[in-house]
């Protein structure tokens, strides 16, 4: 059997293929075909299912964060393997094959993964405050041989402002070399790119498909690597141009309670009788009481911008009933997506939000892609004196990030069932053997099984 090399392009859909004429040579050779995705259909719930062939449900990836009720806290963007339940593609192989080997280049929930490579970006944080790019690897040696070869991996590219081709190109480079020396049977590699001018400028913007000629250049020494070649995509993004402000909604209503520290205000969800966690175009809304989930969907039903609000039958039916869902799940208008907003003073704001800082905030910030556009030549110039003070090795905040005027500028968004196919997530696979008219997220492990030569 050929080894296996699953790529997942994000955000890849039938009108991006339209300009990448190397991926649509592979689905030329093989096949291709619309592939179901999940709700929400964001990176970390996708990548799951793909990986067991469970919904959210069973495999208890219910976004890219959610609260964490044991603890008291939202985080988004953890990166352990123990937080995935389910049987993953790899422990299901090796009950057939013993000793298969797989690679993880940059695929999430890497930190413990049972793989025999890892390569995962992993900044270093500094005692005194400073951030500096780095990733983590394993096995260890694995870290300086990249290194050394590549460079250090491009952080500031992968995500921010900045955030652009330089470190897709980076981790195409770093599977070449990992399929050249260490030749796994599987290797799984995740391709940012197109995840950035799409939210941006919008799919319909002439940078979307400028993006995707992009990457479709770079990607070409993968396409042609020799082994079977899976290229999918974990959801569409869409244009949109409204930003709904849920939990100002919530705190308006005097649900939603905030502590102060320094002048800043802090979402408070311990004292909180319901908050939302924000998700692209998805919002978990934890509620306290029971007795105020009915009062709180009507609530949310009247918010201009919201599409549907999912009570337990609703995520029942969505595969979403999971104990880490909000007692209700929001779903966005096609236009629309929902921001993590409390503050109702921007002078109130904490500091970090006007920060890349996508551990500390409660909720997804896609205003992080851009220069605040309130004043882009003042935050670069806060930049630059930021960079400078740490060369300098003195504290900084790298505070670029605009508040309501950078989610003003978000023209693409994703996160909701897809309402259109030509906006909907693909697969492509260069082996037509297995082709198909359509395939369900959930049947992704099994395909890959079986073109591993592993019949599940």
């Amino acid at each position: 059997m050929k080894p296996l090399l699953v790529l997942d392009v994000v955000g890849l859909t039938p009108r991006l293929l339209e300009h990448m004429p190397r991926l649509r040579a592979v689905a030329e050779r093989g096949f291709q075909a619309p592939l179901g995705t999940v709700l929400p259909a964001v990176t970390c719930s996708a990548q799951s299912t793909f990986l067991t062939g469970e919904p959210p449900s069973g495999h208890g990836i219910v976004g890219n964060g959610w609260y964490f009720r044991e603890l008291g806290e939202v985080f988004l963007w953890r990166q352990h393997n123990g937080l995935v339940g389910g049987e993953k593609l790899w422990e299901t192989a090796r009950k057939a094959k013993p000793g298969l080997t797989v690679a993880n280049v940059c695929w999430w929930y890497a930190m413990g993964m049972d793989v025999d490579w890892t390569v995962t970006p992993r900044p270093i944080y500094h005692a005194d405050g400073r951030k500096d790019p780095d990733c983590y690897t394993y096995p260890p040696e694995l870290h300086d041989d990249l290194t050394s070869a590549l460079g250090t991996f491009p952080l500031f590219s992968y995500w921010g402002a900045g955030a652009g081709i330089t470190s897709s190109a980076w981790i195409v480079k770093a599977a070449q070399r990992i399929l050249a020396r260490q030749k796994p049977d599987i290797t799984l590699v995740y391709i940012p790119h197109l995840d950035y001018d799409l939210q941006r400028f919008g799919p319909s913007a002439p940078q979307a498909a400028a993006a995707a000629r992009e990457l479709d250049e770079e990607l070409a020494p993968l396409l042609g690597a020799e082994a079977t070649v899976v290229v999918l995509s974990e959801y569409g993004i869409v244009d949109v141009s409204r930003p709904v402000d849920i939990n100002r909604m919530l705190r308006s209503e005097g649900l939603l309670e905030v502590y102060t520290q320094a002048g800043m205000e802090y979402l408070d969800p311990w004292t909180s009788r319901a908050f939302a966690v924000a998700d692209h175009q998805i919002a978990h809304v934890y509620v306290k009481d029971p007795a105020d989930v009915a009062a709180v969907a009507k609530r949310c039903a009247e918010l201009p911008g919201v599409a549907q609000v999912l009570d337990a039958a609703g995520k029942a039916a969505h595969g979403l009933d999971h104990e880490r869902s909000g007692e209700l799940v929001l779903v966005a208008e096609p236009d629309a997506w929902f921001t993590y907003y409390y503050w109702l003073d921007d002078a109130r704001a904490p500091d970090f939000a006007k920060l890349v800082e996508i551990h500390r905030k409660p909720g997804y910030d896609p205003a992080e892609l851009f220069f605040d556009p309130a004043n882009p030549g003042a935050a670069k110039g806060r930049a630059g004196l930021a960079l400078l003070r740490k060369k300098l090795g003195m504290r900084y905040l790298m505070s670029v990030v605009g508040l309501d005027a950078g989610a003003r500028a978000v023209r693409g968004s994703h996160g909701r069932l897809p309402d259109d196919p030509r906006d909907a997530p693909v697969l492509i696979c260069s082996d037509p053997e297995y082709a198909r008219d359509e395939i369900a997220a959930t049947e992704v492990k099994d395909l890959l099984l079986k073109l591993a030569g592993v019949d599940s």
